[in-house]
């Protein structure tokens, strides 16, 4: 019976907002598992105690990076972790659009502008702001030209709150295709979904924000596919990757782009996807040598 740790956050007196879990761990423990939903800063988690530690919903790790890295460590160093730490480190800043740009992987053009770097804003077109640490479009916003005076307040705050920003130019393809999530599991196209924009103009900074609007199934193209199988195999070190989801838009010239490729805690979309259970269960029974 493999003793696997599907790893997620403690919600504090409100539910969870990761819908997968209970699904998840019913799953396995019908499949012959031992399974347990784990949150990550549970002081009296015994983490030896498993075979697997599946990272599935840590969805406040960048409010508290240095901490979660030293857990990391901690828990690598004491049962299999997967995604893997070195996949994890990687992925937690989102500097890695440039490296994949620069390995040839069709990305949106991303500049970053660390602490004491100048504002150098966009003139001429929307453009969006965003810390390269971040999840749930935490901290991110849409700007216009007209609004360079709350754009710099908000790089201000990000490097106060010593985070690098990145700078993209607001992608208007996703007004009308869409942002696109490609899941892969266990190595293979698990489903795909589509969304609409989640910032509107004049949204600030720190508001919160649906992370998922209007999310609906989709059938991948082969353009979509061709992109996504690129990014995933421009990761370093990747061997030991379980699962991915890479999200893409289209560019100015309507061909895929990617937004951002999540190796860390992707939320699943099950309830979306019931059909992909059964699939999600064998592929983590396998990587805790239950199968």
């Amino acid at each position: 019976m493999p003793r696997i740790a599907l790893v997620t956050y403690d919600p504090g007196p409100v539910p969870s907002r990761d819908t997968d879990l209970p699904v998840l761990v019913d799953a396995l423990t019908a499949a012959g598992a031992d399974a347990r939903a784990v949150a990550w800063d549970d002081p009296d988690a015994d983490w030896a105690g498993f075979d697997l530690a599946v990272l599935r919903s840590t969805w406040d790790y960048s409010w508290r990076a240095a901490e979660f890295s030293a857990w990391l460590e901690r828990c690598a160093g004491l049962t299999r972790l997967v995604n893997p730490l070195r996949v994890v480190r990687w992925n937690t800043d989102k500097r890695y659009l440039g490296e994949l740009a620069g390995a040839g992987v069709p990305t949106v053009p991303t500049r970053y502008l660390a602490p004491g770097d100048p504002a150098d804003l966009p003139d001429g077109h929307d453009y969006v702001i965003k810390p390269t640490s971040g999840a749930g479009a935490r901290f991110a916003a849409r700007y216009t030209p007209g609004d360079h005076a709350t754009a710099v307040r908000h790089l201000e705050h990000l490097h106060a709150e010593g985070f690098t920003a990145m700078l993209q130019p607001y992608v208007r393809g996703i007004e009308t295709g869409g942002e696109r999530a490609l899941q892969f599991f266990g190595g293979r196209l698990l489903h795909a979904s589509r969304k609409g924009a989640v910032l509107a103009p004049g949204t600030p900074y720190d508001a919160d924000k649906v992370a998922h609007p209007d999310l609906e199934p989709w059938e991948p193209t082969p353009a979509e596919l061709a992109v996504a199988e690129r990014a995933l195999a421009a990761v370093p070190d990747s061997s030991g990757l379980l699962y991915a989801r890479v999200d893409l838009v289209d560019g100015d010239d309507g061909t895929p782009r990617l937004m951002e490729l999540e190796l860390v805690e992707p939320n699943l979309f099950l309830w979306l996807h019931p059909g992909s259970l059964p699939r999600v269960v064998e592929a983590v029974l396998a990587a805790a040598g239950g199968a």
